[in-house]
This record gives structure tokens, C-alpha cells and sequence, in this order.
């Protein structure tokens, strides 16, 4: 009898440090491919767009890559993560992406956040917070609505320091360019 619930602790043991290693490889990769979406979101910042940025990871493979350009491009279409989902969707050769992680620098709005429940994409990891438009927790939670057919797993706050120094170093700037008589805007 101390022989098998000796056992049984040990399994329960075993599983557990598993599971922690998992969850330190994951932490890991989630850092790795925000690091991606960052520059993404860099390209964006560099043609005067604000500075958002995303990647999809199919079976750690990049599959998709987008950054928004909504005023290069002239249309409200032009989100980063729009963008991403096209490309991997044409890697894949689906609209379906159920075996795939989307990581966005900034909380997706309604539209993306609607896109990401459309193709099924099971897991999205995003840096920081949008409070006046964040579709995945702070206004709404498109991304976890029980009332849809599908839900997505989220994990919020990697790198979001540095995601949200993005956008404030834009922001700083844009304010200082049209302080100075710039004309330059963004979207």
C-alpha cells in the first residue's frame, strides 16, 4: 500500500516538473516570436505608421508576418494582424489556422479580434494593453466570448514594457513633429 501511493506521488511529481518545463519553453518561445512581431512593428513605425506588429507560428514556423499600414496603404483593412492572417492562410492553404499562434504586439481591435475567432486561431499572445479600443479584454473580449463557436486562448503582457515603449516613443514624437509644424500624421 506505501509502495503504490509512493508511486502515484512520484508520477504526480514527474507530471508536475513537466509541466513546469513546458511552461518555461513556451514562456521562452512567446518572448522569441513577440521579439519578431516587435520588428514587425518597427517597419510600421519607420513609415510613419504606428507601431504594431505580428507573426503566426505554425509548428514554431513563421507562416505570417504583418505590420500595420493603414494610411501607406489607404485602408482601414491594413492591421497587422489582417495582414498576417492572409499570408499564413495562403501558407497553410486554408482559412482555417487551428494549429497556429498569433502574437500582436497591441491588444487587437474588434476587427482583428473578430478575424482571429473567424480563422480559428487557438492562441494569441499579445504585449501590452489597448484601453481605448483593446478588443481582447479591455473594452470587449471578442477573444474569449463564450457565445461564439470558437474561443482562443490568450496570454496577455509579454514584453509588454517594450511593446508599449513602442507606441509611447511614437507617440511622443508625433506630438513633438506636429508641435514644431509637422505634417506628418498617423492612424
Amino acid at each position: 500500500m506505501a509502495g503504490m501511493r509512493e508511486r502515484r506521488a512520484r508520477r504526480r511529481a514527474e507530471k508536475a516538473i513537466a509541466a513546469e518545463a513546458e511552461a518555461v519553453r513556451q514562456a521562452a518561445l512567446d518572448e522569441k516570436y513577440m521579439k519578431v512581431a516587435m520588428t514587425q512593428a518597427q517597419k510600421a513605425a519607420e513609415l510613419g505608421e504606428v507601431p504594431i506588429g505580428c507573426v503566426i507560428v505554425h509548428e514554431e514556423k513563421i507562416i505570417g508576418r504583418g505590420y500595420n499600414r493603414r494610411n501607406t496603404d489607404k485602408s482601414t483593412l491594413s492591421h497587422a494582424e489582417i495582414t498576417a492572417i492572409r499570408k499564413a492562410s495562403k501558407v497553410i492553404g486554408d482559412w482555417r489556422l487551428e494549429d497556429c499562434t498569433l502574437y500582436v504586439t497591441l491588444e487587437p481591435c474588434q476587427m482583428c479580434a473578430g478575424a482571429i475567432v473567424q480563422a480559428r486561431i487557438p492562441r494569441v499572445v499579445m504585449g501590452c494593453m489597448n484601453p481605448k479600443a483593446g478588443c481582447a479584454g479591455s473594452i470587449l473580449n471578442i477573444l474569449e466570448m463564450k457565445e461564439f463557436n470558437h474561443q482562443v486562448d490568450v496570454t496577455r503582457g509579454v514584453c509588454e514594457e517594450a511593446c508599449s515603449k513602442l507606441l509611447k516613443d511614437f507617440f511622443a514624437g508625433l506630438r513633438k513633429r506636429l508641435k514644431t509644424g509637422g505634417t506628418e500624421t498617423a492612424g
